[in-house]
Parts: C-alpha cells; structure tokens; sequence
C-alpha cells in the first residue's frame, strides 16, 4: 500500500556507472548489509560493471537503486532492488521496477526475471510478475524465483 504518494515524486534514472556506483554501494549497503545482515562479498558479486543500473532521487538525494542483467538476447535479471526505508511505501521501488519494464519495452526482452524476497512477493504481483516453483534460501533470507512475461 502506497502512503501518500504526493510529498516524493521519485525522479528514475539509468546510471552512469562510473560517476553514480559510489551512491548505489551507499544505498545497496544500508538496506542489504546493515539491515538485512547480507554479507558483503554476497552483495557485491563483482557483476555490478556488466549491468545496466537504475537510481531514483528525491530531489538530489539517491534513494533507491536496482540493476539488470542480459542473460540472453531475451532474458534479463533484475536485481537488488532497494529504496532507503524512509523512503519506502511512498511509490519509489514501485517506479524503480515500471522504469525498468519500460527501459526494456523496445529491446525485444521477452521475460524479466527475479529471486524475490518472500516478504515482498505481493509487491512484484501487483506489477504483473508471477511465481515459479519453491521458495529456497538465498544469502540468507527466503526467496521465491518470479518472472515478468511481455
């Protein structure tokens, strides 16, 4: 459920990598290793330089952050999804993963998918992604495999 989304409009966009990874670690390690308790070298897979990523400011305050990745001409994952929890059911990671789909609208990709946290699986349904198979461990938290099909 949305709060009230009128006090944060949530401008998104896709990152410079070199000049805007300092403001995705900062954000990626508040949410993942402070709060969630991943470890680091789990979060930061050495994949981030080959993916394409994805920053949403508050005025000039980077708030949220996600990435994805090519598997095939066809397939990309999108991953670490993460908005600053002042910030959270105010629209942000909701316009992070619309941006995302849209970014992806004319690159013939035919399925996103997703390793999603079970706590926020009601989250990516109501964006039109869907369930596959059993939920399984992953760093240390339950996840559940979704994918969105264009």
């Amino acid at each position: 459920m949305i709060l009230d989304p009128s006090p944060v409009q949530p401008k998104i966009k896709v990152a410079d990598f070199q000049h805007d990874f300092e403001a995705i670690q900062r954000i990626r390690r508040r949410v993942f290793q402070i709060e969630q308790g991943v470890d680091a070298a789990l979060e930061f897979d050495g994949l981030d330089a080959d993916a394409v990523h994805f920053l949403a400011y508050v005025g000039q305050n980077a708030v949220g952050t996600s990435r994805i990745r090519f598997l095939n001409d066809y397939v990309v994952k999108m991953e670490r999804l993460a908005v600053l929890p002042e910030l959270r059911n105010y629209g942000v990671g909701r316009k992070i993963v619309e941006t995302v789909l849209e970014f992806l609208t004319d690159k013939n990709i035919t399925q996103v998918k997703i390793h999603a946290q079970t706590a926020v699986v009601g989250f990516y349904q109501n964006l039109g992604f869907i369930t596959e198979g059993e939920e399984f461990e992953e760093a240390g938290i339950r996840h559940i495999k979704m994918s969105y099909i264009f």
